[in-house]
Protein backbone atom coordinates (compact mmCIF):
# COMPACT_ATOMS: atom_id res chain seq x y z
CA UNK A 1 0.00 0.00 0.00
CA UNK A 2 1.17 3.52 -0.84
CA UNK A 3 0.00 6.33 1.42
CA UNK A 4 0.18 9.77 -0.16
CA UNK A 5 2.37 12.29 1.66
CA UNK A 6 1.88 16.04 1.59
CA UNK A 7 5.36 17.04 2.85
CA UNK A 8 7.80 14.39 1.59
CA UNK A 9 10.65 16.83 0.80
CA UNK A 10 12.50 17.85 3.98
CA UNK A 11 9.18 17.91 5.84
CA UNK A 12 8.34 21.22 4.15
CA UNK A 13 5.07 21.87 2.35
CA UNK A 14 6.63 24.72 0.36
CA UNK A 15 9.62 22.70 -0.87
CA UNK A 16 7.41 19.69 -1.59
CA UNK A 17 5.03 21.85 -3.63
CA UNK A 18 7.97 23.35 -5.52
CA UNK A 19 9.26 19.89 -6.45
CA UNK A 20 5.73 18.76 -7.34
CA UNK A 21 5.43 21.55 -9.91
CA UNK A 22 8.45 20.28 -11.87
CA UNK A 23 6.40 18.11 -14.29
CA UNK A 24 4.03 20.98 -15.08
CA UNK A 25 6.84 23.50 -15.35
CA UNK A 26 8.68 21.16 -17.70
CA UNK A 27 5.72 20.87 -20.06
CA UNK A 28 4.98 24.60 -19.99
CA UNK A 29 8.59 25.64 -20.62
CA UNK A 30 9.11 23.10 -23.40
CA UNK A 31 5.88 24.14 -25.12
CA UNK A 32 5.67 27.86 -24.44
CA UNK A 33 9.36 28.72 -24.20
CA UNK A 34 11.26 26.29 -26.40
CA UNK A 35 8.28 25.64 -28.74
CA UNK A 36 8.92 21.91 -28.67
CA UNK A 37 6.30 19.74 -30.34
CA UNK A 38 3.43 18.95 -28.00
CA UNK A 39 3.85 15.18 -28.02
CA UNK A 40 7.55 15.44 -27.18
CA UNK A 41 6.87 17.95 -24.40
CA UNK A 42 4.18 15.65 -23.03
CA UNK A 43 6.50 12.63 -23.00
CA UNK A 44 9.32 14.54 -21.30
CA UNK A 45 6.85 15.95 -18.77
CA UNK A 46 5.60 12.42 -18.09
CA UNK A 47 9.15 11.21 -17.47
CA UNK A 48 9.65 14.10 -15.04
CA UNK A 49 6.43 13.22 -13.21
CA UNK A 50 7.51 9.58 -12.91
CA UNK A 51 10.88 10.57 -11.45
CA UNK A 52 9.35 13.04 -8.98
CA UNK A 53 6.76 10.47 -7.84
CA UNK A 54 9.38 7.73 -7.41
CA UNK A 55 12.32 9.66 -6.00
CA UNK A 56 10.76 12.61 -4.15
CA UNK A 57 7.32 11.29 -3.13
CA UNK A 58 8.62 7.74 -2.59
CA UNK A 59 5.86 6.04 -4.55
CA UNK A 60 6.90 2.45 -5.39
CA UNK A 61 8.15 2.22 -8.98
CA UNK A 62 5.59 -0.43 -9.96
CA UNK A 63 2.71 1.71 -8.69
CA UNK A 64 4.18 4.80 -10.35
CA UNK A 65 4.31 3.06 -13.74
CA UNK A 66 0.89 1.53 -13.20
CA UNK A 67 -0.69 4.94 -12.50
CA UNK A 68 0.83 6.26 -15.74
CA UNK A 69 -0.56 3.28 -17.64
CA UNK A 70 -4.04 3.94 -16.27
CA UNK A 71 -3.86 7.58 -17.35
CA UNK A 72 -2.75 6.56 -20.84
CA UNK A 73 -5.58 4.03 -21.02
CA UNK A 74 -8.10 6.72 -20.12
CA UNK A 75 -6.55 8.97 -22.77
CA UNK A 76 -7.18 6.29 -25.39
CA UNK A 77 -10.60 5.29 -24.14
CA UNK A 78 -12.87 7.17 -23.94
CA UNK A 79 -11.13 10.43 -24.89
CA UNK A 80 -9.39 9.73 -28.20
CA UNK A 81 -12.03 7.12 -29.02
CA UNK A 82 -14.50 10.01 -29.22
CA UNK A 83 -12.19 12.29 -31.23
CA UNK A 84 -11.19 9.64 -33.80
CA UNK A 85 -14.76 8.60 -34.56
CA UNK A 86 -16.01 12.21 -34.72
CA UNK A 87 -13.28 13.23 -37.15
CA UNK A 88 -13.98 10.06 -39.15
CA UNK A 89 -17.54 11.26 -39.75
CA UNK A 90 -16.21 14.59 -41.01
CA UNK A 91 -13.68 12.88 -43.33
CA UNK A 92 -16.45 10.84 -44.95
CA UNK A 93 -18.42 14.01 -45.73
CA UNK A 94 -15.30 15.48 -47.35
CA UNK A 95 -14.72 12.28 -49.34
CA UNK A 96 -18.26 12.33 -50.76
CA UNK A 97 -18.11 16.13 -51.33
CA UNK A 98 -21.13 16.62 -49.09
CA UNK A 99 -19.05 18.98 -46.98
CA UNK A 100 -18.81 21.28 -50.04
CA UNK A 101 -22.59 21.14 -50.34
CA UNK A 102 -22.89 22.07 -46.68
CA UNK A 103 -20.54 25.03 -47.17
CA UNK A 104 -22.55 26.26 -50.16
CA UNK A 105 -25.73 25.93 -48.12
CA UNK A 106 -24.25 28.21 -45.46
CA UNK A 107 -23.14 30.71 -48.08
CA UNK A 108 -26.68 31.02 -49.42
CA UNK A 109 -28.27 31.72 -46.03
CA UNK A 110 -27.16 35.35 -46.23
CA UNK A 111 -24.82 37.48 -48.32
CA UNK A 112 -24.07 39.66 -45.28
CA UNK A 113 -20.52 38.78 -44.15
CA UNK A 114 -21.37 39.60 -40.54
CA UNK A 115 -24.17 37.04 -40.54
CA UNK A 116 -21.96 34.57 -42.40
CA UNK A 117 -19.37 34.92 -39.64
CA UNK A 118 -21.99 34.03 -37.04
CA UNK A 119 -23.35 31.09 -39.04
CA UNK A 120 -19.99 29.60 -39.99
CA UNK A 121 -17.58 30.52 -37.18
CA UNK A 122 -19.95 30.56 -34.19
CA UNK A 123 -22.75 28.10 -34.96
CA UNK A 124 -21.12 25.61 -37.32
CA UNK A 125 -17.83 26.01 -35.47
CA UNK A 126 -19.62 25.02 -32.26
CA UNK A 127 -21.03 21.96 -34.00
CA UNK A 128 -17.56 20.97 -35.18
CA UNK A 129 -16.22 21.57 -31.66
CA UNK A 130 -18.97 19.33 -30.33
CA UNK A 131 -18.07 16.53 -32.71
CA UNK A 132 -14.28 16.74 -32.91
CA UNK A 133 -12.60 19.71 -31.25
CA UNK A 134 -8.79 19.69 -31.04
CA UNK A 135 -8.33 22.48 -33.62
CA UNK A 136 -10.74 21.16 -36.25
CA UNK A 137 -13.25 24.06 -35.91
CA UNK A 138 -10.55 26.72 -36.37
CA UNK A 139 -9.07 25.02 -39.43
CA UNK A 140 -12.36 24.24 -41.16
CA UNK A 141 -14.16 27.51 -40.38
CA UNK A 142 -11.16 29.61 -41.42
CA UNK A 143 -11.10 27.92 -44.81
CA UNK A 144 -14.86 28.29 -45.24
CA UNK A 145 -14.75 32.02 -44.44
CA UNK A 146 -11.94 32.61 -46.93
CA UNK A 147 -13.96 30.68 -49.53
CA UNK A 148 -16.86 33.03 -48.79
CA UNK A 149 -14.61 36.01 -49.54
CA UNK A 150 -13.15 37.00 -46.16
CA UNK A 151 -9.64 38.44 -46.00
CA UNK A 152 -7.39 35.66 -44.56
CA UNK A 153 -6.31 37.46 -41.37
CA UNK A 154 -9.88 38.45 -40.55
CA UNK A 155 -11.12 34.92 -41.26
CA UNK A 156 -8.53 33.44 -38.93
CA UNK A 157 -9.21 35.95 -36.13
CA UNK A 158 -12.97 35.41 -36.33
CA UNK A 159 -12.56 31.63 -36.23
CA UNK A 160 -10.19 31.82 -33.24
CA UNK A 161 -12.41 34.11 -31.16
CA UNK A 162 -15.54 32.12 -32.01
CA UNK A 163 -13.88 28.95 -30.71
CA UNK A 164 -14.51 29.79 -27.04
CA UNK A 165 -18.02 29.27 -25.66
CA UNK A 166 -18.41 25.66 -26.94
CA UNK A 167 -14.95 24.39 -25.92
CA UNK A 168 -15.79 23.13 -22.41
CA UNK A 169 -18.34 20.70 -23.87
CA UNK A 170 -16.37 19.95 -27.06
CA UNK A 171 -15.61 16.53 -28.53
CA UNK A 172 -18.80 15.09 -27.04
CA UNK A 173 -18.12 16.58 -23.62
CA UNK A 174 -14.55 15.24 -23.40
CA UNK A 175 -13.16 18.15 -21.29
CA UNK A 176 -15.83 17.85 -18.58
CA UNK A 177 -15.68 14.04 -18.68
CA UNK A 178 -11.93 14.26 -18.09
CA UNK A 179 -12.44 16.85 -15.35
CA UNK A 180 -14.92 14.61 -13.55
CA UNK A 181 -12.58 11.64 -13.86
CA UNK A 182 -9.43 13.29 -12.49
CA UNK A 183 -11.26 15.12 -9.68
CA UNK A 184 -13.52 12.18 -8.75
CA UNK A 185 -16.50 14.54 -8.80
CA UNK A 186 -19.82 13.45 -10.37
CA UNK A 187 -19.96 14.28 -14.08
CA UNK A 188 -23.49 15.66 -13.82
CA UNK A 189 -22.43 18.06 -11.05
CA UNK A 190 -19.33 19.31 -12.88
CA UNK A 191 -21.22 19.75 -16.16
CA UNK A 192 -24.01 21.58 -14.34
CA UNK A 193 -21.66 24.18 -12.84
CA UNK A 194 -19.74 24.68 -16.11
CA UNK A 195 -23.16 25.07 -17.75
CA UNK A 196 -23.83 28.03 -15.47
CA UNK A 197 -20.61 29.81 -16.47
CA UNK A 198 -19.82 29.36 -20.18
CA UNK A 199 -23.34 30.30 -21.40
CA UNK A 200 -22.58 33.80 -20.14
CA UNK A 201 -19.70 33.90 -22.63
CA UNK A 202 -22.08 32.83 -25.39
CA UNK A 203 -24.10 36.00 -24.84
CA UNK A 204 -21.04 38.16 -25.54
CA UNK A 205 -19.03 36.31 -28.19
CA UNK A 206 -21.46 36.84 -31.16
CA UNK A 207 -21.41 40.59 -30.46
CA UNK A 208 -17.61 40.50 -30.40
CA UNK A 209 -17.60 38.68 -33.75
CA UNK A 210 -19.71 41.25 -35.59
CA UNK A 211 -17.46 43.94 -34.11
CA UNK A 212 -14.39 42.10 -35.44
CA UNK A 213 -15.95 41.76 -38.88
CA UNK A 214 -17.28 45.30 -39.32
CA UNK A 215 -16.45 47.41 -36.27
CA UNK A 216 -18.97 49.81 -34.80
CA UNK A 217 -21.17 49.70 -37.87
CA UNK A 218 -21.39 45.93 -37.63
CA UNK A 219 -22.44 46.09 -34.01
CA UNK A 220 -24.96 48.86 -34.68
CA UNK A 221 -26.59 47.14 -37.66
CA UNK A 222 -26.49 43.46 -36.64
CA UNK A 223 -26.69 43.48 -32.84
CA UNK A 224 -30.20 42.00 -32.91
CA UNK A 225 -29.38 38.78 -34.81
CA UNK A 226 -26.10 38.48 -32.90
CA UNK A 227 -27.85 38.77 -29.56
CA UNK A 228 -30.62 36.38 -30.61
CA UNK A 229 -27.99 33.84 -31.69
CA UNK A 230 -26.02 34.17 -28.46
CA UNK A 231 -29.09 34.03 -26.23
CA UNK A 232 -30.45 30.91 -27.93
CA UNK A 233 -27.02 29.26 -27.76
CA UNK A 234 -26.67 30.12 -24.06
CA UNK A 235 -30.14 28.84 -23.13
CA UNK A 236 -29.65 25.58 -25.02
CA UNK A 237 -26.20 24.99 -23.52
CA UNK A 238 -27.51 25.66 -20.02
CA UNK A 239 -30.52 23.35 -20.39
CA UNK A 240 -28.59 20.51 -22.03
CA UNK A 241 -25.67 20.58 -19.59
CA UNK A 242 -27.93 20.76 -16.53
CA UNK A 243 -30.92 18.62 -17.45
CA UNK A 244 -30.15 16.51 -20.55
CA UNK A 245 -26.56 15.48 -21.31
CA UNK A 246 -23.16 17.16 -21.30
CA UNK A 247 -22.38 15.35 -24.56
CA UNK A 248 -25.30 17.05 -26.30
CA UNK A 249 -24.76 20.55 -24.88
CA UNK A 250 -22.87 22.02 -27.83
CA UNK A 251 -24.85 20.19 -30.49
CA UNK A 252 -28.15 21.52 -29.19
CA UNK A 253 -26.68 24.99 -28.62
CA UNK A 254 -25.22 25.20 -32.13
CA UNK A 255 -28.46 24.13 -33.80
CA UNK A 256 -30.72 26.35 -31.71
CA UNK A 257 -28.33 29.30 -32.10
CA UNK A 258 -28.38 28.92 -35.89
CA UNK A 259 -32.17 28.60 -35.94
CA UNK A 260 -32.58 31.74 -33.85
CA UNK A 261 -30.14 33.62 -36.06
CA UNK A 262 -31.90 32.90 -39.34
CA UNK A 263 -35.29 33.55 -37.72
CA UNK A 264 -34.41 37.23 -37.16
CA UNK A 265 -35.69 39.15 -40.24
CA UNK A 266 -32.66 41.45 -40.27
CA UNK A 267 -30.35 38.45 -40.74
CA UNK A 268 -31.94 37.57 -44.11
CA UNK A 269 -31.76 41.06 -45.61
CA UNK A 270 -29.08 41.70 -48.24
CA UNK A 271 -26.07 43.55 -46.88
CA UNK A 272 -25.33 47.01 -48.19
CA UNK A 273 -22.63 47.08 -50.86
CA UNK A 274 -20.25 49.26 -48.77
CA UNK A 275 -20.35 46.60 -46.06
CA UNK A 276 -19.44 43.80 -48.44
CA UNK A 277 -16.74 45.88 -50.04
CA UNK A 278 -15.20 46.79 -46.66
CA UNK A 279 -15.25 43.26 -45.27
CA UNK A 280 -14.71 40.95 -48.21
CA UNK A 281 -11.78 40.64 -50.57
CA UNK A 282 -14.08 40.40 -53.55
CA UNK A 283 -12.80 36.90 -54.33
CA UNK A 284 -15.56 34.39 -53.75
CA UNK A 285 -15.51 30.69 -54.46
CA UNK A 286 -16.95 30.03 -57.93
CA UNK A 287 -18.78 26.92 -56.78
CA UNK A 288 -21.08 29.05 -54.58
CA UNK A 289 -23.15 29.56 -57.74
CA UNK A 290 -23.67 25.82 -58.17
CA UNK A 291 -27.18 24.59 -57.42
CA UNK A 292 -27.55 21.55 -55.19
CA UNK A 293 -30.64 19.38 -55.14
CA UNK A 294 -32.74 19.34 -52.00
CA UNK A 295 -31.95 15.63 -51.61
CA UNK A 296 -28.18 16.23 -51.58
CA UNK A 297 -28.50 19.13 -49.15
CA UNK A 298 -30.45 16.91 -46.78
CA UNK A 299 -27.79 14.21 -47.11
CA UNK A 300 -25.12 16.82 -46.28
CA UNK A 301 -26.89 17.63 -43.02
CA UNK A 302 -27.69 13.97 -42.28
CA UNK A 303 -24.48 13.03 -40.37
CA UNK A 304 -25.06 15.72 -37.77
CA UNK A 305 -28.76 14.89 -37.51
CA UNK A 306 -27.86 11.22 -36.97
CA UNK A 307 -25.50 12.09 -34.12
CA UNK A 308 -28.18 14.21 -32.43
CA UNK A 309 -30.79 11.45 -32.79
CA UNK A 310 -28.50 8.66 -31.56
CA UNK A 311 -27.30 10.62 -28.54
CA UNK A 312 -30.86 11.68 -27.74
CA UNK A 313 -32.12 8.11 -27.85
CA UNK A 314 -29.19 7.04 -25.65
CA UNK A 315 -30.46 9.40 -22.94
CA UNK A 316 -33.86 7.68 -22.66
CA UNK A 317 -33.75 6.07 -19.18
CA UNK A 318 -34.52 2.52 -20.38
CA UNK A 319 -31.95 2.73 -23.19
CA UNK A 320 -29.39 4.43 -20.95
CA UNK A 321 -29.69 1.67 -18.35
CA UNK A 322 -29.41 -1.01 -21.03
CA UNK A 323 -26.26 0.56 -22.47
CA UNK A 324 -24.78 1.01 -19.00
CA UNK A 325 -25.19 -2.72 -18.44
CA UNK A 326 -22.16 -3.29 -20.65
CA UNK A 327 -19.91 -1.17 -18.40
CA UNK A 328 -17.08 -3.12 -16.81
CA UNK A 329 -15.17 -2.24 -13.64
CA UNK A 330 -11.72 -3.61 -12.88
CA UNK A 331 -9.26 -3.42 -10.02
CA UNK A 332 -6.31 -1.76 -11.72
CA UNK A 333 -3.21 -3.98 -11.34
CA UNK A 334 -0.23 -2.97 -9.17
CA UNK A 335 -2.16 -0.03 -7.71
CA UNK A 336 -3.10 0.27 -4.03
CA UNK A 337 -3.14 3.93 -3.02
CA UNK A 338 -4.71 5.76 -0.08
CA UNK A 339 -4.89 9.47 0.64
CA UNK A 340 -3.13 10.96 3.71
CA UNK A 341 -6.21 10.11 5.80
CA UNK A 342 -5.92 6.43 4.84
CA UNK A 343 -8.96 6.33 2.53
CA UNK A 344 -8.57 4.43 -0.79
CA UNK A 345 -8.48 6.70 -3.86
CA UNK A 346 -10.69 6.16 -6.88
CA UNK A 347 -7.71 5.41 -9.11
CA UNK A 348 -7.46 1.90 -7.68
CA UNK A 349 -10.44 0.99 -9.86
CA UNK A 350 -10.81 1.43 -13.64
CA UNK A 351 -14.27 1.79 -15.21
CA UNK A 352 -14.69 0.86 -18.88
CA UNK A 353 -18.02 2.07 -20.37
CA UNK A 354 -17.78 -0.06 -23.51
CA UNK A 355 -21.07 0.86 -25.21
CA UNK A 356 -22.45 3.87 -23.36
CA UNK A 357 -19.41 6.08 -23.98
CA UNK A 358 -19.74 8.91 -26.49
CA UNK A 359 -17.13 7.48 -28.87
CA UNK A 360 -19.10 4.28 -29.41
CA UNK A 361 -22.28 6.25 -30.09
CA UNK A 362 -20.41 8.41 -32.60
CA UNK A 363 -19.05 5.23 -34.21
CA UNK A 364 -22.62 4.02 -34.66
CA UNK A 365 -23.55 7.40 -36.18
CA UNK A 366 -20.55 7.03 -38.49
CA UNK A 367 -21.74 3.64 -39.72
CA UNK A 368 -25.18 5.12 -40.40
CA UNK A 369 -23.51 8.09 -42.14
CA UNK A 370 -21.61 5.74 -44.44
CA UNK A 371 -24.89 4.12 -45.44
CA UNK A 372 -26.72 7.43 -45.99
CA UNK A 373 -23.87 8.98 -48.00
CA UNK A 374 -23.22 5.81 -49.98
CA UNK A 375 -19.68 5.25 -48.72
CA UNK A 376 -18.46 1.72 -49.51
CA UNK A 377 -17.45 -0.30 -46.44
CA UNK A 378 -13.87 -0.60 -47.70
CA UNK A 379 -13.63 3.17 -48.18
CA UNK A 380 -15.14 3.83 -44.75
CA UNK A 381 -12.58 1.56 -43.09
CA UNK A 382 -9.78 3.23 -45.05
CA UNK A 383 -10.97 6.67 -43.95
CA UNK A 384 -11.09 5.51 -40.33
CA UNK A 385 -7.52 4.24 -40.55
CA UNK A 386 -6.48 7.52 -42.20
CA UNK A 387 -8.10 9.42 -39.33
CA UNK A 388 -6.07 7.48 -36.78
CA UNK A 389 -2.91 8.19 -38.79
CA UNK A 390 -3.76 11.90 -39.01
CA UNK A 391 -4.29 12.07 -35.24
CA UNK A 392 -1.27 9.94 -34.28
CA UNK A 393 0.62 12.81 -32.66
CA UNK A 394 -2.53 14.15 -30.97
CA UNK A 395 -3.14 10.65 -29.58
CA UNK A 396 0.41 10.52 -28.24
CA UNK A 397 0.06 14.00 -26.73
CA UNK A 398 -3.24 13.31 -24.99
CA UNK A 399 -2.17 9.92 -23.62
CA UNK A 400 1.12 11.30 -22.30
CA UNK A 401 -0.52 14.34 -20.68
CA UNK A 402 -3.18 12.19 -19.03
CA UNK A 403 -0.54 9.70 -17.88
CA UNK A 404 1.31 12.66 -16.34
CA UNK A 405 -1.90 13.87 -14.68
CA UNK A 406 -2.65 10.45 -13.18
CA UNK A 407 0.90 10.10 -11.83
CA UNK A 408 0.66 13.55 -10.23
CA UNK A 409 -2.77 12.83 -8.78
CA UNK A 410 -2.10 9.34 -7.44
CA UNK A 411 1.38 10.08 -6.07
CA UNK A 412 0.03 13.08 -4.14
CA UNK A 413 1.84 15.78 -6.13
CA UNK A 414 -1.41 17.53 -7.05
CA UNK A 415 -2.65 17.37 -3.46
CA UNK A 416 0.60 18.91 -2.19
CA UNK A 417 0.37 21.78 -4.67
CA UNK A 418 -3.29 22.22 -3.77
CA UNK A 419 -2.56 22.49 -0.06
CA UNK A 420 0.16 25.04 -0.74
CA UNK A 421 -1.97 27.13 -3.13
CA UNK A 422 -4.84 27.03 -0.65
CA UNK A 423 -2.98 29.71 1.29
CA UNK A 424 -4.46 32.17 -1.22
CA UNK A 425 -7.77 31.68 0.58
CA UNK A 426 -10.69 33.50 -1.03
CA UNK A 427 -8.34 34.78 -3.73
CA UNK A 428 -8.44 31.30 -5.22
CA UNK A 429 -11.82 32.06 -6.73
CA UNK A 430 -10.21 34.76 -8.87
CA UNK A 431 -7.07 32.77 -9.68
CA UNK A 432 -8.85 29.53 -10.54
CA UNK A 433 -9.97 30.52 -14.09
CA UNK A 434 -6.52 32.05 -14.70
CA UNK A 435 -4.89 28.69 -14.00
CA UNK A 436 -7.20 26.98 -16.51
CA UNK A 437 -6.59 29.76 -19.05
CA UNK A 438 -2.83 29.36 -18.66
CA UNK A 439 -3.06 25.58 -19.06
CA UNK A 440 -5.07 25.79 -22.29
CA UNK A 441 -2.93 28.64 -23.66
CA UNK A 442 0.11 26.38 -23.38
CA UNK A 443 -1.32 22.94 -24.18
CA UNK A 444 -3.98 24.04 -26.67
CA UNK A 445 -6.54 21.73 -25.07
CA UNK A 446 -9.16 22.23 -22.36
CA UNK A 447 -9.04 18.46 -21.88
CA UNK A 448 -5.31 18.53 -21.15
CA UNK A 449 -5.62 21.56 -18.85
CA UNK A 450 -8.38 19.84 -16.89
CA UNK A 451 -6.24 16.72 -16.60
CA UNK A 452 -3.27 18.77 -15.40
CA UNK A 453 -4.99 21.14 -12.98
CA UNK A 454 -8.38 19.61 -12.13
CA UNK A 455 -7.29 17.67 -9.06
CA UNK A 456 -5.12 20.57 -7.93
CA UNK A 457 -8.12 22.91 -8.03
CA UNK A 458 -10.22 20.52 -5.96
CA UNK A 459 -7.45 20.02 -3.39
CA UNK A 460 -6.97 23.77 -3.05
CA UNK A 461 -10.73 24.37 -2.78
CA UNK A 462 -11.12 21.87 0.04
CA UNK A 463 -8.20 23.36 1.95
CA UNK A 464 -9.52 26.92 1.61
CA UNK A 465 -13.16 26.12 2.31
CA UNK A 466 -14.40 26.96 -1.21
CA UNK A 467 -16.65 24.75 -3.33
CA UNK A 468 -14.60 22.01 -5.10
CA UNK A 469 -17.21 21.85 -7.86
CA UNK A 470 -16.98 25.62 -8.43
CA UNK A 471 -13.19 25.73 -8.77
CA UNK A 472 -13.06 22.57 -10.87
CA UNK A 473 -15.63 24.08 -13.24
CA UNK A 474 -13.77 27.41 -13.23
CA UNK A 475 -10.66 25.61 -14.47
CA UNK A 476 -12.55 24.48 -17.56
CA UNK A 477 -14.54 27.68 -18.07
CA UNK A 478 -11.46 29.89 -17.76
CA UNK A 479 -9.55 27.49 -19.94
CA UNK A 480 -11.79 28.00 -22.96
CA UNK A 481 -10.55 31.59 -23.20
CA UNK A 482 -6.95 30.44 -23.58
CA UNK A 483 -7.81 28.45 -26.69
CA UNK A 484 -7.59 31.42 -29.05
CA UNK A 485 -4.03 32.30 -28.00
CA UNK A 486 -2.56 28.79 -27.82
CA UNK A 487 0.41 28.34 -30.20
CA UNK A 488 -1.18 25.20 -31.64
CA UNK A 489 -4.42 26.95 -32.58
CA UNK A 490 -2.59 29.97 -33.96
CA UNK A 491 -0.47 27.69 -36.13
CA UNK A 492 -3.53 25.75 -37.31
CA UNK A 493 -5.30 28.99 -38.26
CA UNK A 494 -2.27 30.33 -40.14
CA UNK A 495 -1.77 27.08 -42.02
CA UNK A 496 -5.46 26.88 -42.97
CA UNK A 497 -5.58 30.31 -44.64
CA UNK A 498 -2.03 30.48 -46.00
CA UNK A 499 -0.53 32.92 -43.47
CA UNK A 500 2.87 31.31 -43.04
CA UNK A 501 4.79 32.61 -39.98
CA UNK A 502 2.05 35.17 -39.17
CA UNK A 503 1.14 33.69 -35.77
CA UNK A 504 2.44 36.82 -34.04
CA UNK A 505 0.03 39.02 -36.01
CA UNK A 506 -2.91 36.87 -35.03
CA UNK A 507 -1.80 36.75 -31.39
CA UNK A 508 -1.71 40.55 -31.16
CA UNK A 509 -5.26 40.74 -32.52
CA UNK A 510 -6.84 38.09 -30.29
CA UNK A 511 -4.89 38.54 -27.03
CA UNK A 512 -6.86 41.61 -25.84
CA UNK A 513 -10.13 39.72 -26.33
CA UNK A 514 -8.76 36.68 -24.54
CA UNK A 515 -7.65 38.72 -21.53
CA UNK A 516 -10.81 40.83 -21.43
CA UNK A 517 -13.14 37.83 -21.47
CA UNK A 518 -10.93 36.06 -18.92
CA UNK A 519 -11.39 39.00 -16.53
CA UNK A 520 -15.15 38.69 -16.97
CA UNK A 521 -14.99 34.96 -16.15
CA UNK A 522 -12.82 35.60 -13.08
CA UNK A 523 -15.38 38.09 -11.77
CA UNK A 524 -18.21 35.63 -12.43
CA UNK A 525 -16.45 32.90 -10.43
CA UNK A 526 -15.67 35.32 -7.60
CA UNK A 527 -19.34 36.32 -7.53
CA UNK A 528 -20.43 32.67 -7.50
CA UNK A 529 -18.14 32.02 -4.53
CA UNK A 530 -19.98 34.70 -2.52
CA UNK A 531 -23.66 35.36 -1.75
CA UNK A 532 -23.72 37.84 -4.65
CA UNK A 533 -24.00 35.12 -7.34
CA UNK A 534 -24.12 31.99 -5.20
CA UNK A 535 -27.77 31.57 -6.22
CA UNK A 536 -26.56 30.66 -9.74
CA UNK A 537 -25.02 27.38 -8.57
CA UNK A 538 -26.99 24.12 -8.41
Amino acid sequence: MYVQQLEPVAGSLGLSALVATLPLATVLVLLGGLRLKAHLAGLIGLLTALLVAWLAFRMPLAQTLSSAAQGAAFGLFPIMWIVVNALWVYRMTVHTRHFDILRRSFGRLSDDPRIQALVVAFCFGALLEALAGFGAPVAICSVMLVALGFEPVKAAVVALVANTAPVAFGAMGTPVVTLAQVTELPLDTVASVVGRQTPLLALVVPLVLVWLVDGRRGLRETWAPALACGLAFAVAQFIASNYVSAQLADIGAALLGAAALVAVPRARRPAAEPVRAAVLTGVRSHDLDERDSRREVLRAYAPYALIVVIFSVAQIPAVKNWLAGATRTYDWPFLNVTDPAGDPVGGNVFTWPIVSTGGTLVLLAGVCTAVVLGVHARVAVREWAATVHELRFAILTVTSVLALAYVMNLSGQAATIGHFVAAAGAGLAFLSPVLGWFGVAVTGSDTSANALFGALQVSAARESGLSPELLAAANSSGGVLGKMISPQNLTIACAAVGLAAREGDLLRKVLPWSLGLLLVMCLIVVGQSTPVLEWMLP
